[in-house]
């Protein structure tokens, strides 16, 4: 249903984006800044959202029912600045009449290359190599030092196989790996022989036949949890674990129980259940490759955001649907 236009919507941004955008923002909009890179308080987002038309969060913020409710008649739009929208509570929002929008589909690649850079990262150990060269004891090579393990013809296992998961499935195929996936719905035959990919109705299955599990699905109620403790087990001693979606997909006390009982051969993460916080014992694992959040850390992807931002923005304020309109069942 179409919404009423209104001229200059007040719009409030939570934290601090690349310069280009906030200018293209204060030119369209009745724009205030966050000046500084840290996210709001809690009392400055609620004095955000009784504020303004349109609220522009990133990951950062925690935009549950409490605050929601405390915005007022005023707030009719939650422009996210990102594709992931776990840190929002839809079903709020909908009661509410606030419409939700993400930015889908323009940090496809740039967080298909990290998981692809943290596939090759641990099995060939190349965060210890990299700290031996730099503390000053390597001595030269050797035909038994820093062995691991070669990547080609290896099974990936790819739990979501959306934009994302597809990505990486095209990379890791140029380097040798057989693709193996598991998702809601399995994808087109023609997807599927492009990809060279198997599809697995069945998750524990799959998680039996792998060398490398690779995460690739949003966080929300059904994938909370999915790698549990009880999965974790399914996975073999050889196995490594990469995670460059969501921290809270993956059991982390489990993830590390297992790594440090020599369950598990290794793991990548770019992303961390209490995120800044890391569990001091994952920074005591060596055969753990750890980056802080930057699978999307592009110039040119940030830029992209905000254009698609600025777009859902407009077309809401001209009143039409967004494009990138966010449902309640958004997986």
């Amino acid at each position: 249903m179409a919404q009423p236009r209104v001229a200059r919507p007040r719009v409030i941004v939570t934290r601090k984006l690349p310069d280009a955008v906030e200018q293209r923002m204060v030119e369209l909009f009745d724009t205030a800044l966050n000046p500084v890179d840290a996210g709001m308080e809690r009392d400055a987002l609620i004095a955000a959202i009784q504020d303004c038309d349109v609220l522009v969060p990133t990951v950062t913020d925690t935009i549950d029912g409490d605050l929601i409710a405390a915005a007022g008649e005023r707030l009719k739009l939650i422009a996210n600045f990102g594709a992931g929208v776990n840190h929002i509570d839809l079903k709020a929002a909908r009661a509410r009449g606030i419409v939700v929008t993400n930015t889908p589909g323009v940090l496809t690649e740039d967080t298909a290359d990290m998981a692809m850079a943290l596939i090759v990262a641990v099995p060939r150990r190349l965060a210890e190599g990299e700290k031996l060269v730099r503390s000053g004891q390597w001595t030269g090579w050797s035909p038994g030092g820093m062995l691991g393990h070669r990547i080609g013809g290896k099974k990936l296992g790819i739990v979501g196989m959306g934009r994302i998961g597809q990505a990486v499935a095209r990379r890791a195929r140029a380097f040798g790996l057989s693709i193996h996936y598991h998702n809601r719905h399995r994808l087109p035959e023609l997807v599927e022989g492009e990809l060279g990919a198997t599809w697995h109705a069945d998750l524990d299955a799959m998680l039996g036949q792998i060398d490398i599990l690779t995460i690739h699905t949003p966080l929300n109620d059904d994938s909370r949890d999915l790698i549990d403790a009880r999965r974790i087990a399914l996975l073999g001693s050889h196995v490594y674990l990469i995670n460059a979606s969501r921290g809270g997909i993956v059991d982390e006390e489990a993830m590390i129980d297992a790594l440090e009982g020599g369950r598990l051969a290794g793991a990548g993460l770019d992303v961390w259940r209490f995120e800044p916080r890391i569990d001091p014992r994952l920074l005591a694992l060596p055969n753990v490759v750890m980056t802080p959040h930057m699978g999307s850390a592009t110039l040119e992807g940030r830029l992209a955001t905000g254009d698609k931002v600025i777009a859902n923005i407009r077309f809401w304020a001209d009143g039409h649907r967004p494009p990138d309109q966010v449902l309640e069942g958004w997986m």
